[in-house]
């Protein structure tokens, strides 16, 4: 298990403890509030009639709120500050959600106990939780956890271990040029590790170079996203619960495309491909097969139009882009998101990076289903198009917010309501 594994599960258990004593601690206040009275107290549990529910509800929800304010995503990166207002604001939400499923419905004469309820949920949400993070932020800065190592070329960083870096800096001396500085970082990628760069004089005129925390140098945050740690959570959220509840409402679709697939030409059902995704590893991708079987023998090719190889309902079934429904099973795994850069082939990746060598600037996020690339530029059948449509979901990656995925996905089905897929 890694060391930022470790810490988050550190977060994560001094959360659920301390979700657990805030919600019987609450308990006992509203016990002595109603002196005691059983039918008032009974009023507080969710269902009314046990007590065990409502201790188990209380600090998952209080888990999940933490988990989308993104406060987990990154454990060691935390400015005291920053810590100190997420703790602050998850412990707001989680009082008010709590106030109006139990507080709004008490039946209170005096109101000072209505709102004191609020305000004695809310004190001991925040006090409870923000001690033990504290704490064990302020342990591992003073043990020194955060592991960072500096290298100045291709032989250093082939040196590095997998797993055992949690920051890795890249400080190139003169004479090292673009091409070479991508390659280091496509090497790695692979290690899951936070990856910066020593800013030349022009990125510090060109803005490149961010101050994070003031006790740490100025550097290009190559790994850092631009939308919050926050809207990330919700985003992938947003593809488990999307992925999960695609894959049971369309599962009748699935069988009737399954039949069709089956009844059309020999061979499988589903296709299996090599793709890379994030971090610059490989994964399967499956597809609903829209080719002959083996269709593709020895070097891989890029499909044509009028493709000789598609099958009739291969073609029916690429023009909605329904080949692609089997890839939700994708994004619920985590290999892929709703919205990101459409995962390539190794074979064309090499070629890719030949002719834009920054490729690797995608393995920073998830592959996903659609993304501004294939909007814009469609089906790839030429390496031009290739380079066009990684242009372009370079510039999503680097634009990344809710709101443009919202977007792209309202291009996306437009795409697919007109049958422009190829």
């Amino acid at each position: 298990m890694t060391l930022r594994r470790k810490q988050q599960l550190w977060y994560v258990l001094a959360d659920l403890l301390s979700s657990e004593l805030v919600w019987l601690c609450f308990l006992g206040f509203r016990w002595i509030v109603y002196d005691g009275r059983v039918e008032a107290v009974s009023d507080v549990l969710i269902p009314a009639f046990s007590f065990w529910p409502p201790l188990l509800i209380y600090p998952l929800v209080c888990l999940l709120v933490y988990y989308l304010s993104g406060y987990y995503l990154r454990p060691f990166q935390k400015p005291l500050w920053r810590e100190f207002l997420r703790t602050l604001i998850s412990a707001m939400i989680i009082s008010l959600l709590f106030f109006f499923i139990i507080i709004i419905d008490d039946v209170v004469v005096d109101y000072h106990r209505y709102w004191g309820s609020l305000g004695v949920l809310f004190s001991l949400q925040f006090v409870l939780s923000y001690i033990p993070r504290l704490t064990i932020t302020l342990l591992s800065r003073r043990r020194g956890i955060l592991r960072s190592v500096t290298v100045h070329s291709m032989a250093e960083a082939e040196g590095l271990r997998a797993g055992e870096q949690d920051e890795v800096i890249i400080d190139l001396p003169k004479g090292y040029t673009d091409r070479q500085l991508y390659e280091l970082i496509a090497r790695l990628y692979p290690l899951s590790c936070e990856i910066s760069m020593v800013p030349r004089v022009y990125d510090m005129l060109t803005g490149a170079a961010r101050i994070g925390q003031i006790d740490r140098p100025s550097l290009i945050r190559i790994t850092e996203f631009h939308m919050t740690d926050a809207e990330l959570c919700i985003k992938r959220a947003f593809d488990i619960v999307s992925s999960a509840l695609g894959l049971v409402v369309l599962s009748p679709l699935f069988g009737l495309i399954a039949l069709q697939v089956k009844c059309s030409s020999k061979g499988p059902v589903f296709y299996s491909q090599e793709r890379i995704g994030l971090y610059g590893l490989p994964f399967r991708i499956y597809k609903f097969r829209t080719m002959r079987n083996n269709a593709e023998e020895g070097q891989p090719q890029l499909t044509l139009d009028n493709d000789p190889r598609i099958t009739k309902v291969g073609h029916w079934l690429r023009k909605y882009r329904l080949d692609e429904l089997p890839q939700l099973w994708n994004i619920l795994k985590g290999d892929m998101s709703i919205v990101g850069p459409r995962p390539e082939r190794p074979y064309f990746i090499e070629q890719i990076m030949a002719e834009a060598p920054y490729y690797c600037l995608l393995y920073k996020v998830r592959p996903g289903l659609t993304s501004w690339g294939p909007i814009r530029v469609g089906y790839t059948d030429t390496m031009e198009k290739m380079i066009e449509r990684l242009n372009a979901d370079i510039v999503y990656v680097e634009n990344m917010s809710l709101l443009l995925d919202m977007k792209i996905l309202f291009f996306t089905a437009g795409v697919i309501l007109k049958g422009k897929g190829k």
